[in-house]
């Protein structure tokens, strides 16, 4: 993992005008010339850099119950700083190589122990009128953090409308699998399809979200479009993008990283400053745009809402 450290000398992320809109500077003229006097105002700025990046906007209600008060990451920092190895291994990879992913038609399917099982359109899965916006903390493995405001439904929720049946104790996801659109694929790094799961109680918490935007926008290709989960009090690689299929079962669920090196990798994946990553501690992590590091809080700063899902049970073993 590289973290590259921005010299004194250098200007912030968010001071650099975006590629995109440099190349499109003489609309910003053009539009000074047509009002005179006229000021650029920040909302103007956001369409055009909507447009230019292929991304429209995703309004939805703040749910004020599930925020934090920490600043936002930057925008630029969450959208190219990324673990994603369908598109490559770099952090960078994923923005360099994700406008091939083809993200409309999109339709997931949804089976196993439920009683309604079926295929729904993107859009039937994750109504807009449904959706809201949550800021969470995202802590990843590797000992770096970001705080993101996401938008999204409850996957509790989503879960219920296909109404698991009384064998359903895990819910398995996994992810699009095509080496045309994920040229990371072309390479046996991991077992593809990437799958993750959680068990049915830790899906049904609140906490858990269906996520379809970031920042009031439609969610980036890089980011996980055009649905992923996020489960904020784990380790990011447990919240999965592109989801393709959501299936109820029985038993504990194959899992990719758990598979690939269960020693570094447990299912669970709780955030746990106490129990270190064979080559990372834990204890702290450094806030993507952050010079220092902080400590890590317990279950990721949400003990409060999901620590009674795992009494009795030693979270060193069951890492």
């Amino acid at each position: 993992m590289r973290i590259r450290i921005r010299r004194a000398s250098e200007p912030a992320a968010s001071e650099i005008t975006p590629e995109g809109l440099w190349l499109r500077r003489r609309e910003f003229l053009q539009a000074g010339a047509a009002g005179a006097g006229a000021l650029l105002l920040p909302s103007a700025l956001s369409a055009l850099e909507s447009r230019a990046d292929g991304l429209g906007a995703l309004k939805a209600p703040r749910n004020a119950t599930y925020s934090v008060s920490e600043d936002h990451t930057d925008y630029d920092d969450a959208t190219r700083y990324n673990n994603f190895y369908e598109f490559g291994t770099d952090k960078q990879d994923p923005k360099k190589y994700a406008h091939t992913l083809v993200r409309d038609p999109w339709s997931v399917l949804i089976d196993g122990e439920v009683g309604k099982p079926g295929r729904l359109s993107f859009e039937d899965l994750v109504p807009r009128k449904a959706l809201e916006e949550r800021v969470y903390r995202l802590r990843c493995v590797e000992a770096w953090s970001m705080v993101i405001p996401w938008i999204g439904v409850p996957l509790g929720d989503v879960l219920k409308r296909f109404e698991p049946t009384r064998k359903a104790r895990y819910v398995a996801f996994e992810t699009l699998v095509d080496p045309e659109q994920m040229p990371g694929q072309r390479r046996r790094v991991l077992d593809w399809p990437y799958r993750e799961g959680l068990r049915l109680d830790e899906a049904m918490n609140p906490l858990a979200l269906l996520a379809t935007g970031m920042y009031g926008r439609e969610l980036p290709n890089q980011n996980g479009a055009p649905v992923r989960l996020v489960v904020p009090w784990k380790y990011g690689f447990k919240s999965i993008k592109s989801i393709v299929r959501i299936h109820l079962t029985e038993d504990q669920p194959f899992t990719t990283w758990n598979d690939s090196a269960p020693q570094e990798y447990g299912f669970y994946a709780n955030v746990n400053p106490d129990v270190h990553h064979p080559r990372w501690r834990q204890s702290r992590e450094r806030r993507i745009g952050e010079f220092g590091k902080r400590k890590t809080l317990p279950f990721n700063g949400y003990a409060e809402e999901v620590a009674g899902l795992y009494k009795r049970m030693d979270l060193a073993e069951f890492y």
